[in-house]
């Protein structure tokens, strides 16, 4: 879905009305977070948002993966595979499966870190685990209870925070704040804005971390728009940041287009972007989330995939959070 305008209004009559409902969702959804969660055997490390929508969960998990791999871990993500058809467990494996089949946040990052999809959690993780994981990355699964977690970082955008701060479907919010952040072990901020200054302060009174992170342009993805004027597409949860950080890397975008999140693109959504990137002298870049989704269509060889990275600033304290994590994990100590 394409998330609604009003999501960040606060003065928007429809969103007033919503609010009884978002109340009665807000409170099953803040129950089901209270159930105790099934302990699988090795550490479990969850990535999530507090709200519905794109924050950057999936750079924030590779960033992640390549941090566990740095203190000599084995990290396999396990994720819900949204918008793909397979219930699960199954190991994504790219050569076989379509962002049809396991979805295509899964599929972008199988290429990456061995990846597993499952609807039942708990039953992923055991996959994970006998396929040789030392540790879990959940990739969403924030207020699913199913599993027990050691950590719990919750990603959010500086530019967009929580919106209208109000819970869905009157607004973004899977649950009430309140109850979300108690369970937060840290924030990972992305962005320079100061849209998310009052949650970063809620987090870190409670004792939790705040780490800020930037969108990392790949330099050969820069270097191959350079001097060109692009159309740019995207079916993510956000988008506008796709386009900042393509003119914030230097790339000309003459043409911006939007898909909903998790778009399934058809031929002839692409030949309609083709005809219009030729009329126009343009070059056709998209996320590489998006460009996964293309890869049997002929079209896709004239469309470039734009690549990002996550970068933290305090890679070090981050990287002892994770560490004293696991640490207690395997002594056997939960939080």
């Amino acid at each position: 879905m394409r998330e609604p305008a009003f999501w960040q209004q606060r003065n928007s009559l429809l969103s007033r009305l919503l609010m009884p409902l978002g109340a009665v969702y807000g409170e099953i959804t803040a129950a089901r977070m209270m159930k105790q969660g099934t302990v699988v055997g090795i550490p479990v490390i969850c990535v999530g948002n507090y709200h519905t929508g794109g924050a950057g969960k999936t750079p924030t998990t590779l960033a992640l993966v390549k941090l566990l791999r740095e203190l000599g871990e084995t990290p396999v993500v396990l994720s819900r595979g949204h918008g793909g058809k397979l219930r699960g467990p199954v190991k994504v494996e790219p050569g076989r499966h379509s962002a049809a089949d396991v979805g295509d946040e899964p599929l972008m990052m199988a290429r990456d870190v061995p990846v597993v999809i499952a609807r039942d959690r708990v039953g992923g993780a055991a996959l994970a685990r006998s396929t040789g994981a030392s540790v879990i990355v959940m990739d969403d699964g924030f207020q699913n209870p199913a599993i027990a977690k050691d950590l719990s970082l919750i990603v959010i955008d500086g530019n967009r925070g929580l919106g209208n701060g109000r819970i869905f479907p009157a607004g973004p919010l899977r649950a009430p704040l309140d109850r979300q952040i108690p369970r937060t072990d840290a924030l990972v901020v992305i962005g320079d804005g100061v849209a998310a200054t009052g949650v970063s302060a809620l987090v870190h009174g409670r004792g939790g971390k705040v780490f800020t992170a930037r969108l990392k342009s790949d330099a050969a993805s820069v270097q191959a728009l350079q001097g060109k004027r692009v159309l740019a597409f995207a079916g993510i949860g956000d988008p506008g940041r796709f386009f900042r950080t393509l003119r914030h890397a230097g790339v000309d975008v003459a043409v911006e287009k939007v898909f909903a999140d998790h778009h399934p693109y058809t031929t002839a959504d692409i030949d309609a972007l083709v005809v219009q990137a030729r009329s126009q002298n343009l070059t056709l870049v998209t996320t590489e989330k998006d460009l996964v989704k293309l890869r049997d269509m002929p079209a896709a060889a004239d469309i470039a995939g734009f690549a990002v990275a996550l970068d933290v600033e305090d890679k070090d304290g981050l990287r002892s959070l994770v560490r004293e994590t696991l640490n207690r994990a395997k002594a056997g100590t939960r939080r």
